[in-house]
């Protein structure tokens, strides 16, 4: 594929805020959080060792949770987050659970004997041209596990949980988006069977998260190599690993059964603008290299399909919309329609 490099040498200077990164004036004002969503509560966080579930057990321990359990496949990972909660990383405690989400036996057991009262459900695979090569992974992740996370939740009484999207599930075109929105569907359907707050919460690009555009670029201008950028004019929409935390801890607390609630992230930021920002910033010579759109990517993401009606229902930075349930007996990998061919499922 034809590229189109650009050199780009400009003064360093210290590392910059998000918002001088963003181009923004001023962050959005923070959302206040009702503690009593976990404070005196049984709480367990799935894909507690990634970026999302660490910091958002951190905020959970910090609002007086009964007991908070953290829940991942990664062992290095979870005595990170466990460092960042408890101050130490023995591993030897009941608060770590390792366990693999696809595994809906051992889901059971642990929801079983340990009776979480409000669950937020983080773990998934995320990295969109990573999924478009192994659609099964995905399918198995973000589909099924989610779905043994929902069936143990229910089968245990969970009085709340929040299943973490993204907004590559409006109107999805990608192998993460449509995973991401099939677990969307599969959370409404089982609100809709137990009347209980299960909600979904879709964010836009965590600005720092593990795998994220800020530490990549980081990365690539250390090691003195050309910036990739899939196409000058692509968008995105940007948050901070806080804001997006306080998002989630808001939506426990705000969201009817079923729906999916969405940040008021501000306008759209173009990548490239980004980019020149982190480079500015390194003070060295860095190339930037346009590799044009991979499959399944968007120039510019939405927040909500065109079919879905949003609106700010209680907090005005916070947006309900809703999402056709699906039932588990209706799972099909049929359902994988784009970009995937029975040739790759049959491959992958």
């Amino acid at each position: 594929m034809p590229t189109t490099r650009r050199p780009c040498t400009c003064p360093g200077s210290s590392r910059p805020t998000l918002d001088e990164l963003l181009g923004r004036t001023a962050s959005p004002a923070p959302l206040e959080v009702d503690a009593s969503v976990v404070a005196g509560k049984r709480v367990l966080v799935t894909g507690a060792g990634g970026s999302i579930g660490g910091e958002l057990a951190r905020q959970v321990a910090g609002l007086g949770p009964a007991e908070l359990l953290l829940l991942d496949r990664d062992e290095t990972a979870l005595q990170q987050t466990q460092v960042a909660v408890s101050g130490h990383g023995l591993l030897d405690t009941r608060d770590v659970v390792l366990v693999d989400i696809r595994d809906a036996d051992a889901v059971r057991q642990v929801f079983a004997a340990r009776r979480p009262e409000v669950v937020f459900h983080a773990a998934a695979l995320k990295h969109l041209p990573m999924l478009e090569q192994y659609p099964l992974e995905g399918w198995k992740t973000n589909v099924l596990g989610t779905l043994n996370v929902l069936r143990a939740a229910e089968e245990t009484d969970v009085e709340r949980f929040v299943n973490i999207s993204t907004d590559k599930a409006a109107d999805p075109i990608s192998v993460l988006g449509t995973t991401k929105r099939l677990a969307e569907r599969l959370t409404a359907d089982t609100a809709a069977r137990t009347a209980r707050r299960y909600v979904s919460v879709r964010f836009g690009n965590v600005f720092g998260s593990r795998g994220s555009l800020l530490p990549l670029l980081e990365s690539l201008i250390a090691a003195g190599r050309p910036v990739t950028v899939t196409h000058p004019d692509a968008t995105r929409y940007f948050m901070s690993i806080p804001e997006a935390c306080r998002l989630v801890l808001q939506a426990a607390a705000v969201g009817s059964p079923g729906e999916v609630l969405v940040l008021d992230m501000g306008e759209p930021v173009r990548i490239l603008d980004v980019v020149e920002r982190v480079v500015a910033r390194s003070g060295r010579p860095v190339e930037i290299v346009f590799t044009g759109l991979r499959p399944g990517e968007k120039l510019h993401e939405v927040l909500s399909s065109a079919d879905e009606a949003s609106e700010a229902r209680v907090h005005p930075q916070i947006s309900h919309c809703t999402v056709p349930p699906l039932a588990a007996d209706d799972l099909s990998t049929d359902l994988l329609v784009r970009p995937v061919t029975s040739a790759q499922l049959a491959a992958a």
